[in-house]
């Protein structure tokens, strides 16, 4: 599609076309999609179909998860590329980690089915307060009260909101008590990290931009550096599983990101002249 014939179909002038940053980041994204559709999947996904299987019929099913996801629809709505989808990625792969995990530690079914209900909830809520400063923190508080409406015991409410208070990256830790609420907070924050890879350049990148209207050459610019912080979340996985498929998850992420700046540079040069 070249740019009269675009413009023709989304009725953007074309005299105006070149200045109309939404439209240029959506063709943007189209095009890192169909590089994205190039790579392999992770390792973890095809290693652990099963783990993540469970964990997506209990994300689909569970009358607890159905009514949190519920709850926190308009909180997570506009959430600059951390709304929804996000939420429902990092919730489904959390409790993919505790099973996988879980198992490792030796819990019993019921014991881990509990755990990995627990690590779902901190998925679904960690970034219920994203708009806000100190989300985390923030977060924490609200589930720590809006969970109370569920039946859940104090402890494990407590490991929910201990969870979402430690999910971010470079921040220091409040200390966990147990090691079974150090494993929800290791599992959110492996999963939350798991879409620092392929999902970024999927989705999240260009939702923040265009939220942000950051233009072409601005975004170029803060590109470089933007890898940089990506390729230093590498050591940082914390659940066994994690550190193992974690690396490769933002390795493959990486890799679609140079390919992505090349065809920016090539392709969309026209809007990138200051």
């Amino acid at each position: 599609m070249n740019l009269e014939s675009a413009a023709l179909f989304f009725h953007i002038p074309v005299q105006n076309f070149s200045e109309n940053l939404d439209f240029i980041y959506l063709r943007i994204r189209y095009r890192a999609r169909r590089i994205i559709a190039q790579f392999p999947e992770p390792s973890f996904y095809r290693v652990f179909q099963e783990e993540n299987r469970r964990s997506t019929s209990m994300f689909e099913t569970d009358p607890i998860i159905l009514e949190i996801r519920h709850r926190v629809a308009g909180d997570l709505k506009g959430n600059m590329g951390h709304g929804q989808k996000h939420a429902a990625k990092v919730t489904v792969d959390a409790g993919a980690l505790m099973l996988i995990e879980g198992k490792r530690a030796g819990y019993d079914s019921t014991y881990l089915r509990r755990r990995m209900l627990l690590a779902q909830c901190a998925g679904m809520l960690h970034d219920a307060k994203r708009k806000e400063n100190d989300h985390a923190i923030r977060g924490a508080e609200y589930a720590r009260v809006l969970l109370k409406e569920f039946p859940l015991c104090s402890s494990e409410i407590e490991d929910v909101a201990c969870a979402i208070r430690n999910h971010e990256a470079f921040k220091a830790l409040v200390d966990i008590n147990t090691t079974e609420g150090s494993l929800i907070s290791d599992c959110l924050y492996d999963a939350d990290k798991f879409r620092w890879g392929p999902d970024n350049f999927a989705d999240t990148v260009w939702a923040m931009v265009r939220f942000f209207q950051t233009p072409i050459p601005r975004f170029l610019d803060l590109y470089p550096k933007s890898m940089e912080l990506i390729e230093s979340i590498k050591p940082t996985f914390r659940s066994y599983t994690g550190k193992l498929y974690g690396p490769e998850i933002i390795d493959i992420g990486l890799d679609m990101g140079k390919e992505i700046f090349n065809m920016i540079h090539m392709d969309f040069s026209f809007c990138s002249k200051r």
